[in-house]
């Protein structure tokens, strides 16, 4: 115990006479090495920030929350781009046949244009039918089909796609695309599906010659019944109002029970839609027909005012009505020819051999600029930190050598002559660089 307690004496003796060379810590150093603390988390973030640049030029499923919240805003549809699918080519296989195309009259002949229905429709219960062109190749209008299978109904809509400006007629309309239709249909049935296997369509006919209305024939009838009613209905775009010309179909029942005493309420009849009027835009011409179990019985051609006004009867032979064929359709005609798409095939591979070589050296490029914004990034945020480092050191010098109010002018005073300093190395570099140039200038001038 007592060499314990010496030994303790002997180190407190100790620690007075040579206590003036224990280093005392410096707060100033502290805040230094904070300040670079921070830098060197600033830069690393920088890099960080760097390499996930560079990472993600090719997208991947690597995301952050904040990320993946921000590409799943809702995009509009109208300003997505769809690309055309390409039907890949089999290994074994030099020439496949491909579908080739033209464009004809949609209305041609008149009133024929129907929706059929493919196999699948009952099962994926959905269908797109064949759409319709206006004549001046700016939308294209398309009935959907749906399938109830709780009641074996069936319902429509109508939508519009507003086709790309940029392109020639035929590319329009291969690549409209549903994805680009407007929203909301122009076009409705009821889709009431108490009724059983009823069945409600829109089926588009022609559009005015000038595209601003478009006829249309709602059917509704029963799978086991027939078709009950034909209603031509007109759209017009310009005010976007529908008009309904039920009344041609009081005016054909009221003509009949009056000239002929023949209630066509008791009997089965239909109208069939047949187009605009070739000279008047304006009137709609339907032509009507009584079933009587084998021949149909013609019940005239009549005209109507597309707002459903002033019906009359034109005449009781087909012929003799000039009706316009306004819209337009594609159709498939034939196939293209091997050589031709063997050519194509040659020349898309070229185009996309050079495209994937461009591809390429751009994404060099963007690298290349990338890692050179990086680092001209963190050199400037040396040359910053080295700035304020510098101008911290200048304060803490005049700071222990004056007081009061002198530390800021001397500290001014200080820096004026630093900057006048860097204006002159500035301006000298400048000077010299302008010579260079000149001298490179007269040198080219004497070669030429």
């Amino acid at each position: 115990m007592i060499y314990a307690l010496l030994g303790v004496a002997a180190a407190f003796c100790a620690f007075i006479q040579w206590g003036d060379e224990i280093p005392l810590p410096n707060f100033d150093d502290v805040n230094q090495k904070q300040a670079k603390y921070i830098h060197n988390v600033n830069k690393r973030a920088e890099k960080e920030k760097f390499k996930k640049t560079k990472f993600n030029r090719n997208p991947s499923g690597f995301m952050t929350v904040e990320e993946y919240e921000l590409l799943s805003v809702p995009k509009d549809r109208m300003t997505v781009e769809i690309e055309v699918p390409k039907n890949p080519t089999p290994a074994d296989m030099v020439y496949v046949p491909q579908p080739a195309y033209k464009i004809v009259k949609y209305n041609n002949p008149p009133g024929v244009a129907e929706i059929s229905l493919n196999k699948t429709f009952y099962q994926k219960r959905q269908q797109n039918a064949q759409g319709i062109v206006s004549p001046d190749f700016s939308k294209l209008v398309y009935p959907s089909v749906y399938y109830y299978p709780d009641s074996a109904s069936t319902a429509c809509d109508l939508f519009v796609i507003n086709l790309e400006e940029a392109k020639s007629n035929l590319d329009k309309i291969l690549t409209a695309n549903v994805i680009h239709r407007l929203a909301e249909p122009i076009l409705s049935t009821d889709k009431n599906i108490d009724n059983y296997y009823t069945f409600r369509t829109i089926t588009p006919v022609d559009f005015s010659s000038d595209g601003s209305k478009l006829l249309v024939k709602e059917k509704i009838g029963n799978t086991k019944d027939g078709i009950w009613k034909t209603t031509p209905v007109v759209y017009d775009f310009i005010t976007n109002v529908s008009y309904s010309l039920v009344e041609v179909r009081d005016a054909i029942a009221y003509y009949w029970e009056e000239n002929e005493g023949l209630k066509l309420e008791d009997k089965r009849w239909d109208v069939y839609p047949l187009g605009f009027a070739a000279d008047n835009p304006d009137w709609v011409i339907v032509n009507a027909f009584a079933y009587t179990g084998e021949i149909p019985v013609n019940l005239g051609t009549w005209t109507v005012n597309y707002k459903g006004e002033q019906s009359r009867l034109l005449t009781f032979k087909t012929d003799a009505v000039n009706i316009s064929m306004n819209g337009y359709k594609l159709v498939k005609e034939g196939v293209v020819q091997p050589n031709i798409t063997e050519r194509e095939e040659k020349q898309l591979k070229h185009i996309e051999k050079l495209q994937k070589k461009k591809k390429k050296e751009e994404d060099k490029i963007y690298v290349k600029d990338l890692e050179a914004s990086y680092k001209a990034k963190v050199k400037e945020m040396d040359k910053e930190f080295k700035e304020q480092q510098k101008d911290y050191k200048l304060r803490k010098r005049i700071q222990g050598s004056t007081s009061g109010n002198e530390v800021l002018i001397k500290y001014n005073e200080i820096k004026e002559k630093q900057e006048l300093k860097e204006q002159q190395r500035l301006e000298k570099l400048k000077q010299k660089e302008l010579k260079r140039l000149e001298r490179e200038k007269t040198k080219n001038s004497v070669n030429n």
